[in-house]
């Protein structure tokens, strides 16, 4: 078996962050970290370590994963960035994809990229493949390029079944981290009045902008903004929140969601590793959201709260 290497180089004040954020994906990391390396370790039987340890940048560290080459990890990959976006630490770190270069990551996600039938009726397609929907099916095309949102991810899967699940027709909806725009095209299609979608990143805004246009749907407006920094409500409460990230970040923006919502609002949130989610649900709790639905894929769970105070 041929493993691709995934390693983050972070500072070294920065390391349980980046470790806590790729634990969610893999909990067996190799961990590169020589600050409490000491020196003048010299015995009878000379230095007990070796020079180029002792010389290591101890300012910096690396973690590395290891992901079968057969797997699309270009999901891990971008939702790494994404996630490291989040955090506010993309420029503070760098990723490597050591075993494939840089034009064969790009693409290489296409090969395991099918269509994808989520929940009752949606079914997520390749922009590149001609299809033929069946009967009843909602068809949702998809190039993710650079941002992360292609469907095959469990939390992705977890999110547009939740939203399909609860999406009621002419709601007013806010999408956060958007990605690919593969949720708010989902909220579109199964009756949104109009979607706000936004995220850090101002490429994933060009992409999710892009996909909308190819599917045809004109209520999506997207914009860059952290977390609900900067979206618009002139519009009003939203209806309807979806938020594909993870649980550190769900929690940090918990506090904020009341100034975006109303009684009755319903927030889905995904992303959310087992170990992490009684963290959020008492977070929103605290916030007056209490529980609708929950769904698991794996690992991951997706929640569906409702604003109750």
């Amino acid at each position: 078996m041929n493993w691709i290497q995934i390693k983050v180089t972070c500072r070294t004040e920065d390391l349980d962050s980046v470790v806590s954020l790729m634990s969610v994906l893999d909990s067996h990391l190799m961990i590169e970290d020589y600050s409490d390396i000491e020196t003048g370790l010299n015995t009878c039987y000379g230095e007990l370590i070796d020079e180029s340890i002792l010389n290591a940048d101890k300012t910096h560290a690396k973690v590395s994963m290891y992901v079968d080459e057969t797997k699309n990890y270009n999901d891990y990959v971008l939702f790494i960035k994404d996630r490291l976006r989040d955090l506010d630490l993309a420029d503070k770190t760098e990723v490597e994809i050591i075993g494939v270069d840089d034009e064969d990551w790009f693409n290489s996600w296409k090969r395991f990229y099918h269509p994808l039938k989520i929940g009752e009726h949606l079914k997520i397609v390749p922009m590149w493949e001609d299809y033929e929907p069946e009967e009843g099916e909602i068809v949702v095309k998809m190039d993710s390029g650079m941002a992360f949102g292609s469907g095959t991810h469990e939390t992705t899967r977890l999110c547009a079944t939740l939203i399909e699940k609860y999406m009621e027709k002419d709601m007013h909806v806010l999408d956060v981290g958007t990605g690919s725009g593969i949720l708010a095209i989902c909220e579109s299609k199964l009756g949104a009045k109009d979607i706000n979608a936004y995220d850090i990143d101002p490429i994933a805004v060009r992409v999710a902008l892009e996909n909308a246009e190819k599917n045809d749907v004109h209520n999506i407006k997207c914009g860059v903004s952290d977390l609900l920094k900067d979206v618009d409500m002139s519009g009003g409460a939203y209806d309807f929140i979806s938020a594909n990230i993870v649980a550190e970040i769900i929690i940090r923006m918990t506090p904020d969601l009341a100034r975006v919502t109303k009684i009755g609002s319903l927030v889905c949130v995904s992303g959310v590793i087992e170990e992490y989610a009684n963290d959020v649900i008492e977070c929103m709790e605290k916030h007056g959201f209490a529980i609708v639905d929950i769904m698991t894929d794996n690992d991951w769970k997706g929640i569906v709260f409702k604003r109750v105070l």
